[in-house]
């Protein structure tokens, strides 16, 4: 009946983390808990509220997003045409995607990471190769062995998503330094704002370098404005300028850029968000230590947890007991759960029904 393109047949949507009305509902709860989409649990900074505002509703989004645009190249250093705003960095992939893939070209990312890096690609009839990993990491030495003459990209979450691991600059000196040029490698540091180590890479120096290097960056985890769906890419300007040929026209709103030149200008939040994640995260791999369970370390505001059991199981009866986490099975890690790091009262009360489910009850 229809004539749908060939290449999107195979392709799967993306499923999110159920909603917590849909729970509540499910199981009868009057209380519920999401630890399931790496969101803030402390919400956004205040003067996200006091900025957005809904006077312009009526008129379109400035379709170049000017002070968020120069809000973004002073706080990183960046020049205007370096710059592409999004729908959150879900769109900017896509446009990756538009400008770079012919049918049966070829990408290269890990086997287990963002799943937005296959769709930008498959839906453009291109081809995701997938390198093996290292320690549950990016490993950059196979990423290399994976290039072939019909490479076009290469796509690296840094942390990565949804294990949590890193590499350092160190590492990414090396890998850019023998991908050949005309291959483009895109960084996404969507959760750079909760790293803790202090050898991770100077990305934004890497671009300087590399005219073949794009960086992704999101205001939807630390930033706690998910909802408004705001994200950028930096990039050659080159590469900027095609892009901008394909990016839908008012992409954001005026009241996410309002909410995202509020939170990017509330740096104290950023550091109170980060100091509160380090804290939690601590608690939740000992606790879970001593509950015999080995977590992978984690550079971001998630823990990916082994469980040993069934990771859909565990998910059923963790959210019949009103908590939210992410199934490992969704990733190919069936014994393994993701559990977004919330405040350290949600914690407790998610380790508490973990065990409970661990020992049958």
């Amino acid at each position: 009946m229809f004539n749908f393109r060939s290449s999107i047949q195979p392709m799967k949507p993306y499923v999110p983390g159920r909603p917590i009305d849909d729970v509540k509902k499910a199981y009868k709860l009057a209380h519920v808990v999401k630890l399931a989409s790496n969101e803030n649990p402390y919400g956004c900074s205040p003067a996200v509220k006091a900025a957005v505002g809904f006077d312009e509703s009526a008129i379109y989004p400035d379709g170049y997003c000017t002070k968020l645009r120069e809000a973004v190249c002073r706080h990183y250093g960046a020049e205007e045409n370096s710059i592409v705003f999004g729908a959150g960095t879900d769109e900017v992939i896509a446009m990756l995607g538009k400008i770079f893939i012919d049918p049966g070209d070829e990408a290269v990312t890990a086997a287990v990471t963002f799943s937005q890096y296959a769709a930008a690609v498959e839906a453009m009839a291109g081809v995701m190769v997938y390198a093996p990993m290292k320690a549950h990491g990016f490993d950059l030495d196979a990423l290399l062995e994976a290039v072939t003459p019909k490479t076009k990209l290469i796509f690296i979450a840094n942390p990565n998503n949804p294990t949590g691991t890193y590499f350092p600059g160190e590492a990414q000196n090396a890998f850019m330094a023998k991908v050949p040029a005309h291959i483009v490698v895109v960084f996404d540091e969507a959760y750079q704002e909760y790293v803790a180590a202090p050898d991770y890479p100077d990305t934004w120096e890497t671009l300087r370098k590399y005219p073949n290097a794009v960086l992704l960056k999101t205001f939807s985890k630390v930033y706690g404005i998910a909802s408004f769906r705001v994200g950028f890419g930096a990039a050659h300007p080159a590469v900027i300028e095609q892009m901008e040929k394909i990016r839908c026209p008012f992409n954001v709103s005026n009241q996410a850029q309002n909410a995202a030149v509020a939170a990017l200008a509330d740096q104290d939040f950023v550091r109170d968000s980060f100091n509160k994640n380090r804290s939690v995260m601590a608690m939740t791999v000992e606790k879970l230590a001593e509950m015999g369970i080995e977590s992978l370390p984690s550079q971001t505001n998630f823990v990916m947890a082994d469980v040993q059991r069934d990771s859909l199981e565990v998910f059923d009866k963790l959210m019949a007991k009103g908590y939210i986490i992410r199934a490992g099975a969704a990733f190919g890690m069936d014994s393994y759960i993701r559990i977004t790091v919330g405040t350290e009262e949600e914690m407790t009360g998610l380790l508490t029904a973990l065990r409970e489910v661990l020992d049958g009850r």
